[in-house]
């Protein structure tokens, strides 16, 4: 299986990266990472230092991309243009209330992508 996981600048999108890797290695999945920047934080070239860090300290060899422009947007195209089985990408938290609080890039990707997406939590 060919997996896109997409990571953004929270701790979540590094902790998807950490279960991704384990599942990618147990499975023998082809994962590909793609790396954007969702808000005013931390530049693409740092969040994708810190995905690069992450795969290192893993010991898990994975080509890394970035991502230009809406990332919702950028990464539904990339997964159908490149013919990806699933996108992987960090799942939101519950609200107060118990309900699950999706971002917009996990919305967006939830509501527009005709491939498999994974929530990871």
């Amino acid at each position: 299986m060919h997996i896109l996981l997409g990571v953004g600048e929270e701790d979540r999108s590094l902790r998807a990266l950490d279960e991704t890797v384990q599942r990618a290695r147990a499975a023998g999945d082809d994962l590909t990472v793609a790396v954007y920047s969702d808000a005013d934080g931390d530049t693409l070239a740092d969040v994708e230092a810190d995905v690069q860090d992450r795969l290192d300290e893993l010991g898990f060899e994975a080509p890394v991309r970035q991502l230009e422009g809406d990332p919702g947007s950028s990464l539904v195209a990339l997964a159908e243009n490149e013919q990806f089985d699933r996108i992987a990408l960090a799942g939101g938290h519950r609200s107060p209330l118990g309900k699950i609080q999706l971002d917009p890039v996990s919305e967006f990707v939830l509501l527009n992508a005709s491939t498999t997406v994974t929530l990871v939590r």
